[in-house]
């Protein structure tokens, strides 16, 4: 057995000592999204920095907490607070967090980000559904050996973004009356933003949002068989076409004025999702 998954197994029997039952649906909070845990009922709220081996967020605004409990009649996960790239970590302990909902038996996964807007049409505050993802992170975290005890070593890309996740989720922002927009999703490591001739490349391979993270969550979440939707929210535009210098309290302080609609969207969703 190898050491990492050892640290997933033991990261496993902690979390049972702590859960009766594991949920089936994982959901991974964004930069400024994490009030959103508030909607869980019968929570049971376990800071990420007791789980053995669990990288631990140094991010404001990642609050590191995993919280189990029910929202909208579903049995859910809540990573309120990711890890990313930028902060140091291996491309390993990033994708950590997926792995052990793997180990846990996570079948569905939504995923959340704070993306700057590419797409001259989008505006901050607006949704997007990730219909698919560039990879500009220059690294895989599925590089080693060891990844084949998870899955297939050459996973399928075609479909990142389950298409029926991603079907359900515009009727029901229809429904819901909620503009949501449609793009592609590029992630890149970080932590500085964009300059503008970045973005104007970024353009050119027909990328609609930027970010610095959910893209090695994903190819992990994938490798391991999960259903994935992919949810951002647009906290600012992207460099050249913000009038304003870019800064993190921006990401927070949009990513906050639009909880009530990313609250509603989310909810119903899972109201909607087959038991």
């Amino acid at each position: 057995m190898s050491n990492y998954k050892r640290d997933l197994n033991e990261a496993k029997k902690f979390l049972e000592k702590q859960v009766d039952q594991f949920p089936k649906i994982g959901i991974i909070l964004g930069s400024g999204l994490g009030n959103f845990a508030e909607e869980v009922s019968e929570a049971v709220s376990i800071p990420t920095e007791n789980i053995p081996h669990y990288p631990v967020s140094t991010v404001s605004g990642h609050a590191g907490k995993w919280v189990f409990g029910v929202i909208s009649g579903k049995r859910v996960l809540v990573m309120k607070g990711r890890v990313h790239f930028y902060e140091g970590y291996p491309m390993r302990q990033v994708v950590f967090p997926v792995h052990l909902m793997g180990e846990t038996g996570i079948k569905t996964l939504i995923v959340t980000n704070a993306s700057g807007g590419i797409n001259p049409l989008f505006r901050p505050g607006d949704l997007m559904l990730i219909e698919d993802h560039i990879n500009l992170f220059f690294t895989n975290p599925m590089i080693g050996g060891e990844e084949s005890a998870f899955g297939a070593r050459f996973s399928d890309m075609s479909h990142p973004y389950d298409p029926e996740l991603c079907a359900l989720t515009e009727k029901i922002a229809s429904e819901e009356k909620i503009l949501l927009r449609k793009g592609i999703l590029v992630g890149s490591r970080g932590p500085t933003y964009e300059t503008a001739a970045e973005i104007r490349m970024f353009q050119r391979l027909r990328g609609d949002a930027a970010t610095m993270s959910t893209v090695p969550e994903v190819i992990a979440a994938n490798h391991r068989g999960m259903k994935v939707l992919g949810i951002s929210c647009i906290t600012n535009m992207a460099t050249g076409f913000s009038a304003q210098p870019l800064s993190h309290k921006e990401v927070t302080v949009v990513a906050d004025q639009v909880k009530e609609k990313f609250h509603r969207l989310v909810k119903a969703i899972l109201k909607a999702m087959p038991d």
